[in-house]
């Protein structure tokens, strides 16, 4: 019999424990995918008498990640533990320092130190594979980095947080604002005690720089992200996007301009007809658009102990099988270097809400600030006549620049008759 693959797998949390009862509950259709079969021998936690709900029982414990990683008895590490320092980040050095295969499922990793970790991999000709990291059950990186390979890619967007893709839905379907929604969704384990990673975007954002290097074939460039969450999304800015024929996704986008790449994380309002449009609940999505293959659209549930499993024990059964590729796609040498551009360079349409003092004069006065700023009216909706109190007033433009839009609203929002911070949320045609 070939000899087994020996794993050792760090962090017995929801996903590390999810790997080791996949591993046993499929340990033959694995096997048989593998060509081998692929086996826990050791593992790492913070608390070794925790009931994890899956055996521990002769498996070889350490207390410190780091001295999993030079265990002779393991050919592969999984990390599973979290951070951008600290175990993960020691572990991971550790394991490709010392010529071992890692799997992780740590998409802040990757998204701040993947450049280095990458180099290290390639230095040392092991893998280091990370298919959970984005959009958990979703093949997403195999498909953007081997899938697609033949194609030039235009452009990659998604849902990329369940946690928000739920609370927008819940908004929408039930008319609740966010903070209510928010609420629920910790009750249900859909969001964190402290949801700050999740709802503010910074989690989609990891991983919507993560695509954005495997589609491009560039380093992994966070700090060139523009990043927006949800926490100022409103009921009735749902609702009025529905009017207009848009739903409100938080949406990750990646796009490559001759100029260089557009990498931006923020609220979207996108065209009801389009795919990502109809997908609610806690469920992720990852568009790619190439040059031959047209637009492939991937769905699926983006978090859990079993589909983020089922990702992880793929990237084993490749290294089981031995194949491997560049972890951006293409080896350092051939890395692109293109620029990441600015969020003030965007260009496309926006949605903007003002509450205004129901007063003459007030109308020509926005509209003033929007013509002084070159930004052309697509439309302007007013419901009813409240003489001297607050009404919204929703306004919708053709393309600008996102320079133009914001000088406009610095304008707008300092007239005595707007009475709250105007709501802009950018309009993507797709």
């Amino acid at each position: 019999m070939t000899k087994p693959l020996s794993v050792g797998v760090a962090g017995l949390g929801t996903v590390g424990a999810g790997v080791l009862t996949l591993l046993r509950d499929n340990a033959a259709t694995v096997a048989a995918r593998a060509g081998r079969p692929i086996a826990v021998t050791a593992v790492s936690a913070r608390d070794r008498m925790r009931d994890r709900g899956v055996s521990i029982a002769g498996l070889r414990w350490y207390d410190d990640a780091a001295a999993l990683a030079n265990d002779p008895g393991v050919d592969v590490v999984v990390e599973t533990i979290g951070g951008t320092e600290g175990p993960a980040a020691d572990l991971v050095r550790a394991a490709l320092a010392a010529g071992k295969p890692v799997v992780t499922a740590n998409k802040a990793l990757l998204a701040i130190h993947g450049a280095e970790l990458a180099a290290t991999a390639e230095a040392k000709g092991v893998a280091l594979c990370f298919e959970a990291a984005v959009a958990g059950g979703i093949p997403a990186i195999k498909a953007v980095r081997e899938g697609l390979a033949a194609n030039d890619l235009t452009r990659v967007m998604g849902i990329l947080n369940g946690t928000c893709n739920y609370i927008l839905t819940q908004m929408r379907e039930r008319g609740i604002e966010f903070a209510q929604a928010l609420s629920e969704a910790q009750k249900l384990g859909y969001a964190e005690a402290d949801p700050s990673f999740d709802v503010d975007g910074i989690d989609a954002a990891h991983k919507l720089a993560i695509l954005a290097a495997l589609a491009f074939g560039r380093p992994v460039d966070f700090a060139g992200v523009h990043v927006e969450g949800i926490r100022s999304i409103s009921a009735l800015d749902i609702k009025l996007a529905e009017e207009l024929g848009y739903r409100i996704k938080l949406l990750g986008i990646a796009r490559r301009t001759e100029a260089g790449i557009e990498t931006r994380m923020h609220p979207c309002m996108v065209p009801v007809s389009h795919p990502i449009a109809r997908v609610d609940g806690v469920f992720n999505a990852v568009v790619a658009e190439g040059d031959f293959v047209g637009r492939v659209v991937l769905e699926g549930r983006g978090a859990g102990a079993g589909p983020t499993a089922s990702a992880v024990v793929a990237d084993l059964i490749d290294i089981a099988r031995g194949r491997t590729t560049p972890v951006w796609g293409v080896a350092s040498a051939a890395l692109s270097h293109a620029p990441s551009l600015p969020m003030s360079q965007r260009v496309g349409a926006y949605y903007l809400r003002l509450m205004v003092v129901d007063r003459p004069g007030v109308i020509a006065d926005v509209t003033a600030a929007l013509r002084d700023n070159a930004i052309s009216l697509e439309s302007m909706l007013q419901r009813g006549r409240a003489p001297g109190e607050a009404v919204p007033v929703v306004v919708t433009t053709h393309d600008c620049e996102e320079s133009q839009m914001r000088a406009a609203i610095a304008r707008i929002e300092a007239l005595e008759a707007v009475v709250e911070k105007p709501a802009m949320i950018r309009i993507e045609a797709l």
